[in-house]
């Protein structure tokens, strides 16, 4: 499993080189071809196996590997760095968080008023992110030489195995870390790769989700499945605020991969989503639902490709995701792997 190295790498949306790397130097023995696109979309291409068709499907299984991050919009006389938001953010858990900074990666911490100095009445505002700033030790407006305008930042933090243990079986346990959306969709495409199936699997990971779905727009383009399944990490309803109040079934961590029947990009298509619940029913794999109508992901440019591509979405749920630190259940992680396997060797039995 490649969840920590993942989690730990550098990989801000259009910036995906680091998290790129890794990928490839894991999938490089089990593909049949492999190439980079003008983007920095990476295709992995692992041809059928076993009794197959003559003409075997062509199935697209994307991950996006961008996460959420900044982006250095100025640097004050005071060395202190403004910047933009890349993804989206609840600004009240970035205030006092560590971050890294740019190539050389320069250790931050995004600033604010400590609560001795606060006057009465900003105790509950939260300042814009256009008030905020990064403060890395610099004086000058050189950013003490190592950071440029232009660089991005993201959060320090480090994957972790929760429970009182320094680490646990790979199998088992609740880990935390950074970017689990969609570094989790990453390492579950990895390990399908090891795979045999009766299809030609076609895994893309993909650039540029965060920030408007751009990798995936010209992949599926260039790809051209006859249809797709998209990897991603969701948010998990099991938050002791919403326990009163969340629906039953929607995703919660535990009770397995969350299966996607509609978000604002996209509608899933019904054949797929119904071969992801039988397959779960009859392999014995827990399974729940997205809340429909909640957030996006790649779905919404790869159905959209050419003449129309059927598609659906599949996630390990997390909490916490898109902030400094998300957790996620490791038997959700490896149970949407299963899914995901099982699926893939049912498709011949599929109509066309």
């Amino acid at each position: 499993m490649h969840l920590e190295q993942l989690s730990n790498a550098f990989g801000v949306s259009s910036v995906e080189g680091d998290v790129r790397k890794i990928i490839l130097e894991a999938a490089k023995p089990y593909a049949d071809e492999w190439r980079v696109d003008t983007m920095g979309n990476l295709f992995i291409t692992r041809n059928q196996r076993g009794n197959g068709s003559s003409s075997p499907r062509r199935v697209m299984v994307t991950a996006h590997m961008d996460e959420v991050g900044f982006m250095i919009s100025e640097i004050k006389s005071n060395g202190r760095l403004k910047f933009k938001a890349i993804g989206g953010f609840d600004r009240r858990v970035l205030l006092g968080k560590a971050v890294v900074v740019g190539q050389e990666r320069v250790p931050g911490v995004i600033g604010l008023k400590p609560v001795h100095l606060l006057k009465r009445g900003e105790y509950d505002n939260v300042d814009d992110i256009d008030s905020m700033y990064i403060d890395i030790g610099a004086s000058g407006d050189n950013g003490g030489g190592k950071v440029s305008v232009g660089d991005f930042a993201t959060f320090a933090t480090q994957f972790g195995y929760l429970g009182g243990q320094p680490r646990r079986r790979a199998e088992q346990g609740l880990v935390k870390g950074k970017a689990f959306d969609n570094r989790a969709g990453c390492a579950v495409l990895l390990e399908l790769l090891k795979g045999d199936y009766p299809v030609d699997l076609i895994a893309v990971f993909t650039v540029q989700e965060e920030i408007g779905l751009r990798g995936a727009r010209v992949a599926a383009y260039a790809a051209q499945p006859d249809m797709a399944f998209i990897l991603e990490c969701t948010a998990a309803d099991d938050l002791p605020s919403l326990d009163e109040d969340a629906p039953e079934g929607f995703p919660r961590l535990g009770d397995g991969p969350a299966i996607t029947v509609m978000d604002r990009s996209f509608i899933a298509d019904r054949r797929l989503v119904d071969l992801l619940v039988a397959t779960a029913e009859a392999e014995g794999i827990p399974h729940q639902f997205k809340r429909p109508g909640i957030g996006g992901t790649d779905a919404g440019a790869v159905h959209l490709a050419r003449e129309g591509v059927p598609a659906v979405a599949v996630s390990v749920p997390a909490r916490y995701i898109h902030s400094p630190a998300a957790i996620l259940d490791l038997a959700d992680f490896w149970n949407t792997v299963k899914l995901m396997q099982a699926t893939l060797r049912r498709l011949p039995e599929q109509e066309r």
